[in-house]
């Protein structure tokens, strides 16, 4: 009997579901006298033994569901060799867990800090498969992340919807997407909700600049404008700071979210009344959208065939249309960041959106 146990970790996403449906049906198609073991709140439920034996209609009826049915946690990686009060050796419990699961081999579904420890269970000994999940589209390696094509529709819808306000009390409304260091999400919800000014953190930004491109779209007639800023942005003179740095200031300047503290100065230099918009969770809600449903599959049936082939060590991508494998050594610990010159922000740029730089 081929054993293959399956856990979710870091942020919940659209797609995770789909992802594990996709692999148990490929899994019962095609690998013979298999077991599905389901390990409850990702890393947390291998570190401390908490799981159970997964049946085929566990599967059943869970595309089309938001979230995990396995539940999940953060575990972060940089503390997974420490151990703490509780006097638990996080990596050696995983270990153990895995053998006395006697499993063959352990699926990880997630992002950067996912990957980093199924590299560094692999780099243990264990069979280990990655598969990408985020909202945030930045894992090295694959073109697209599952997860991130939904969240693009719901930023992309929020944005739509606020410009008939914006327009009604001739306001600028500033929205914040998520996205701490890669400006993805916010890149491309920001172009499909037409937003006038876009503000990541790959590209550093002037108040100044942005003001002057609000302005010059009132000296154009138009009385609102739309500002798209990822959570993870900062200024120009931010970006020199390192990252402790760059908090420290800004708890001495008493900013509690640079979006606000946007919004205030947008506000201050215009003349323009401002307001600012937090969708925060609801862009990782909810069910995943086709496009995803498909994505998903697609990785879930790929894991399924490298078990068959006995192929570990590995995430599955997609590049250039096709489902493929890295090595996890490879994609671990490594972000997929928006290069300045992507073809994207050209895109951007040529239609009149403002970056601030």
């Amino acid at each position: 009997m081929t054993r293959i146990g399956i856990l979710t970790s870091g942020g919940d996403c659209p797609g995770l579901n789909a992802t594990i449906r996709g692999v148990a049906k490929a899994v019962y198609r095609n690998v013979k006298d298999a077991q599905i073991i389901g390990i409850v709140d990702g890393y947390h439920g291998l570190i401390h033994g908490e799981y159970h034996a997964m049946q085929p209609s566990d599967f059943s009826g869970i595309l089309t569901r938001g979230g995990t049915i396995l539940g999940t946690s953060r575990q972060p990686y940089k503390l997974m060799r420490v151990i703490g009060e509780d006097n638990v050796d996080k990596v050696r419990n995983m270990k153990e867990n895995y053998r006395k699961m006697k499993l063959d081999c352990l699926l990880t579904l997630g992002g950067n800090g996912t990957h980093k420890t199924a590299n560094l269970l692999s780099e243990e000994g264990l069979n280990v498969i990655g598969l990408p999940k985020t909202i945030d589209n930045d894992i090295y390696g694959t073109d697209v992340t599952f997860g991130f094509h939904t969240a693009v529709d719901i930023a992309t819808e929020v944005i739509d919807r606020l410009h008939t306000t914006a327009c009604s009390h001739k306001r600028v409304m500033v929205v914040e997407i998520m996205g701490n260091k890669a400006g993805w999400l916010t890149l491309y919800a920001g172009i499909a909700g037409g937003a006038d000014c876009i503000v990541i953190p790959e590209i550093p930004f002037d108040i100044k600049k942005l003001c002057q491109g609000i302005e010059e779209r009132m000296d154009g007639g138009k009385a609102f404008s739309i500002v798209a800023v990822a959570e993870g942005a900062m200024t120009k003179q931010e970006a020199k700071l390192k990252k402790k740095e760059r908090a420290r200031l800004r708890v001495e300047q008493g900013i509690t979210t640079l979006t606000e503290t946007i919004a205030k100065q947008i506000g201050e230099a215009t003349g323009i009344e401002t307001r600012t918009v937090v969708p925060g969770h609801i862009l990782r809600g909810g069910s995943p959208s086709s496009y995803d449903r498909i994505l998903a599959t697609q990785f879930g049936v790929y894991a399924a065939q490298l078990i068959d082939q006995k192929m570990f060590g590995v995430s599955v991508a997609m590049e250039n249309g096709i489902v493929t494998a890295h090595p996890l050594s490879e994609v671990a610990g490594v972000s997929k960041l928006v290069p300045p010159d992507h073809q994207m922000i050209t895109v951007a740029k040529d239609i009149g959106i403002c970056f601030g730089d």
